[in-house]
């Protein structure tokens, strides 16, 4: 190939054409457990987490919802992916390697978020909610009924694979995916420019601006212990049970398992098998969807 402008346009539609290509097709599972939250500042503040609203008798002057004092934010961070092409292979037409690897890279960014919002729910054991608490957590601060300070958990704890029971079928899902800036195709294809003056390489590449926070814990529970019916039953009860301050019950109702491949089969059993292990009829059986994800692998 004759390296001028002409052919370097059509090469650089061509590996955005791929690249474009990938990031429409690929499957992506965040959306699942996520909420995405468009930001338009470096930072989104989520001081309002602290407060799950519930109706009340109107007796005398109305009752206002505000923020609370937590100052839970979630900034965003840049993230790249840049391919480069040998100049010799321009002039040699070996470019057939080139448009599955550009297809690729655009699965790659369509597939980052996933690899972000999956990483924080199994990170949830470590990392803080908006009360300061870890994410999954035995004493998460609330008010008793008599406006006492009191605590609730969100696990059980344990030392296995972990597992989780969601609620996601609500306005704010456990997760946040907050997006900044979406991809966008650059390239750096002059003959002049310094990568191909200096290293006979054409540039192509990507970025965004996104990153990943916690919403509710209350609409979550993770686990580290067996996945059996036992346990269970138990994140099942503590989230229907689910309070907030006051006592007022939130309403929460699970409705996803979240479980790693190894998990799949235990997983499989618990929620489709009409029997249990002692040849019980099985309670549990379609009480939630599942959801088996490769990025907790």
């Amino acid at each position: 190939m004759i390296i001028n402008a002409a052919n370097l346009a059509a090469l650089r539609t061509g590996f955005s054409t791929a690249f474009n290509r990938g990031l429409g097709q690929a499957e992506t599972q965040f959306g699942r457990i996520a909420t995405t939250v468009p930001s338009t500042t470096k930072e989104n503040k989520y001081g309002w987490l602290g407060k799950v609203p519930n109706m009340s008798e109107w007796i005398g002057a109305r009752h206002v919802h505000g923020l609370t004092e937590h100052d839970y934010a979630i900034r965003n961070k840049s993230y790249e992916l840049t391919i480069g092409v040998d100049r010799d292979d321009i002039e040699d037409d070996n470019l057939g390697v080139y448009q599955p690897l550009f297809v690729e890279m655009g699965e790659s960014v369509a597939a980052h978020p996933d690899q972000l919002v999956f990483a924080a729910l199994k990170n949830g054991f470590t990392e803080p909610a908006y009360d300061g608490q870890n994410f999954f957590d035995t004493d998460h601060p609330v008010l008793d009924e008599n406006g006492q300070p009191t605590t609730v958990a969100n696990t059980d704890g344990g030392a296995g694979t972990p597992w989780f029971l969601l609620s996601t079928r609500r306005s704010i899902r456990p997760i946040i995916y907050q997006t900044r800036r979406a991809a966008n195709f650059v390239s750096k294809d002059r003959p002049t420019d310094d990568n191909v003056f200096d290293q006979k390489e054409f540039v192509y590449g990507t970025d965004v601006r996104w990153n990943v926070g916690y919403g509710f814990w209350q609409m979550a529970w993770g686990s580290k212990q067996t996945l059996n019916q036992a346990n269970y039953k138990l994140a099942r009860e503590s989230l229907l049970g689910m309070k907030g301050d006051h006592g007022r019950p939130l309403g929460i109702t699970p409705s996803l398992l979240v479980v790693p491949p190894s998990l799949e089969g235990e997983a499989l059993e618990l929620l489709n098998a009409e029997r249990n292990a002692a040849g019980a009829t099985n309670v549990y059986r379609n009480t939630a969807e599942l959801l088996v994800s490769p990025w907790m692998a």
